[in-house]
Formats: structure tokens, sequence, C-alpha cells
């Protein structure tokens, strides 16, 4: 199925007072130099999914300043059943809001309809910082294929900060614990699930499709013991743990817990000890695979957006990655500072200028 964000407006959010792209589905190319606006153009996009978007920002930090009214954006998705409008927006700070067609929408509805995935330089380090920034990569992974999956998330944390404050209260009655335990391990599942088989579909889509990239091999650990795989477990797990829990304050094991493992799978070696040019490479492994499984698993590819992501790379691997990107058939957003970095792409892309003058960005095709 054809996904594309082929209009998109920016009024008073981040840098830009009023600006518009109209596209068609093809790759965009937005180039100009640093500070201009790129990246909160991206960043709009990334709003037409759940969630924070691709800074996790609030609400509030999103709007345009001095002037802080909140922010609002428009776009047109092109999909095979017809074309939707969508509005999300913040008055003064306030939780964003979405309409679909006219209608408010809640963000699950939202997913269903548009799947976005991101490579960020922040994403960079990916490998060799905390176990966090690699459970946040792949839940948002696990999303895409799943949009249940965020509920899932938030009844865990909800529960797991309920029982955390019995914990730091020194309680030890079991019955304080069952009915939050309970929630955990049914949530647990459906996250630890959604993760599993995530990993699987990336796993598929390597297997049936070659890339000028190397290909991950990924895996889910946890420092102690085996993983829980069902509710059973999880409530077990749990259980035998509250008294551990109680002297540390918190929960020590769940889903919260796991990290994910990722080598290069051609060398057998951890992603974390290759080289900063292998580790890039990966995560745009990781991302392609992403856009190539949810279209075996949807029928839908996803919109890709790419901040900076031709910068490290060599002549030759922005040529591939330009290839694979085209053969994906899926729209792609990406940044530059110069224009040149997007030659291989040729009129298989349109292209658009970023400047900034005096705190305000403006776009104009090129």
């Amino acid at each position: 199925m054809t996904l594309a964000l082929t209009q998109l407006t920016l009024s008073h959010f981040r840098s830009h007072k009023l600006s518009t792209i109209s596209c068609d589905t093809r790759p965009v190319a937005i180039f100009g130099p640093n500070g201009a606006g790129k990246t909160n153009i991206l960043e709009a996009v990334s709003l037409f999914s759940p969630g924070r978007g691709i800074r996790r920002a609030s609400a509030q930090d999103m709007t345009r300043r001095p002037e802080a009214l909140g922010w609002k954006l428009s776009g047109i998705l092109d999909t095979d059943t017809g074309q939707h409008e969508v509005e999300t927006w913040s008055d003064k700070g306030a939780a964003r809001q979405i309409k679909l067609d006219e209608k408010s929408i809640p963000q699950t509805r939202l997913g269903e309809l548009c799947r976005v995935i991101w490579l960020i330089p922040a994403m960079d380090r990916l490998w060799i910082e905390g176990a966090e920034g690699r459970r946040r990569f792949l839940d948002r992974t696990a999303l895409s294929f799943y949009p249940a999956h965020a509920e899932a998330a938030l009844t865990y944390e909800k529960a797991m900060r309920e029982r955390n404050k019995l914990l730091k209260e020194q309680i030890r009655d079991a019955h304080w614990y069952k009915a939050l335990e309970d929630h955990m391990a049914k949530a647990a599942t459906l996250i630890h699930t959604h993760r599993t088989q995530t990993l699987q579909h990336l796993q598929n889509a390597y297997a049936k499709t070659s890339t000028a990239f190397p290909i991950a091999e990924l895996e889910l650990q946890q420092t102690e013991g085996d993983i829980p795989k069902n509710e059973e477990d999880f409530k077990d797990a749990f259980a035998e743990s509250r008294s551990r829990d109680i002297i540390a304050g918190r929960t020590l094991v769940g889903p919260h817990r796991t990290d994910l493992y990722g080598a290069y799978a051609a060398k057998g070696v951890p992603a974390s000890d290759c080289s900063t040019g292998e580790q890039k490479a990966l995560l745009i492994s990781l991302i392609l695979a992403n856009a190539r499984a949810l279209g075996e698993h949807s029928g839908t590819r996803p919109i890709l957006l790419l901040d900076e992501v031709a910068a490290h790379l060599d002549a030759n691997r922005r040529a591939a990655l330009y290839d694979e990107l085209t053969k994906l058939k899926a729209q792609a957003w990406m940044t530059g500072t110069e224009d040149h970095l997007f030659d291989a792409l040729g009129d298989r892309a349109q292209y658009f200028t970023v400047t900034e003058e005096n705190g305000i960005s403006d776009i104009k095709p090129s």
C-alpha cells in the first residue's frame, strides 16, 4: 500500500512561523545550513505518528518563541484507500490533540493509519550507551508493527510505579502486591511478545532481501537469569523478587530490565565493539529492514525520516542507500547541509532548500 505525506503545513512550530511543503510520493531531500530548521520539519512529520516525535519533546517545547501561542501541523496523507486530512496541535503547551478528516481521534488510531520510523544523529551512540536507549529503540520499532504496544507499555509503567511506592514504604503484605503484579504480568507478556516478534520480523526481512549494508544479529538479554516468557512466569518472577525489591526500593525484574544485544553478523563482532562507521551502517540496515518488514506485515511501507544520514557516508554508500530507498518505494524525508550529498538521487527525489532569517525558517522548492 502507498503511504506518503503529500502536503505539510507548519504553523508556529519551532522556528517555522508559517511554512508549507507540497510534494509527491518520491523521497524528499531537504538541505540548508545548520540551524535553518531542517530537523524541525522532520520532527513535524514524526508527529503524524503516536508519541512525542523524534526529539521526545513536550508540546510546550515545540511552540515557536517568543509568541508561545501554541502550534499546529496540518497534512494530507495519501494512502491506497484515498487521501486523509490530518491535523495535530497544542494550545499554549497543552497536551496535543489530533483530528483525522475533521474528527477527533486518539493517538493509537493515528498509529494504525500512518507508520513513521526514523534515524537521527542522537541514535548514533545506541550501541555504546545505556540499555534504556536500546529498549526505547526496540519499543519504537515494535510500535510500528503493533500499535497496541504503547498501551501495554503505559499500563506496565503505571502499575510498576504503584508497586515501587509500596516497596519504598517497606510494605511486606503479599496481598498489597498481588493485584498490581497481575496487571504488570499481563502487560509485560504483551511487551515481551511484541518485542520478540519484532526481532523475528527484522530477521525475516534480512533473509528475504540482499542489502549493501551489514546485517545485524539481534537478541533480547537480561542481566540475571532467563527472561520470563508468559504471564505466569512474570507473576512468579515478581513474587520471588519482592524481598530483593524491598531492599532496593524498586522493581528489579521485568521488561524494563531487558537489553537489546546487537552484533555485526558477518564478522561475529558485538555492535558495541564495531567502528563508528560500522555502527552507523548497522543502524541504517535496521531502519531499512524495519521498512521492508512493515511492508510484509501490514502491506504498507512506512514514511522514513533520515536526519543528516548522508553526512558520514562515502559516495558509494550514499548511492547504495538511495538505491535501496528507491526499491522500497517508501517516502523518505532526508536532511543534509549541502545539495551535493543527494546528487546520486537525481530525478528520483524532490528537493527543498531551508533558510533562516531573524529566527524565522523559510522553505522553497529547489
